[in-house]
């Protein structure tokens, strides 16, 4: 597929706000049950969930 790059990149946005993926509460709530996965399935995926809580946990901001 040939794409026209001389061509200007047109379209029309919605005015109104965008939402975040998640808001603050979502991803807290989130963390939360990923810590409780990885205490619930300690041989199985606990330890995968357990370093994805961390991850999350770490890029959320401070209230």
């Amino acid at each position: 597929m040939i794409h026209d790059t001389a061509a200007p990149v047109t379209g029309t946005y919605p005015n109104e706000p965008r939402l975040a993926l998640l808001t603050h509460t979502e991803a807290r709530e989130t963390v939360e049950l990923l810590q409780l996965l990885e205490q619930l399935d300690p041989g199985g995926r606990g330890p995968a969930a357990g370093q994805l809580a961390a991850d999350l946990a770490r890029r959320m901001p401070t209230p």
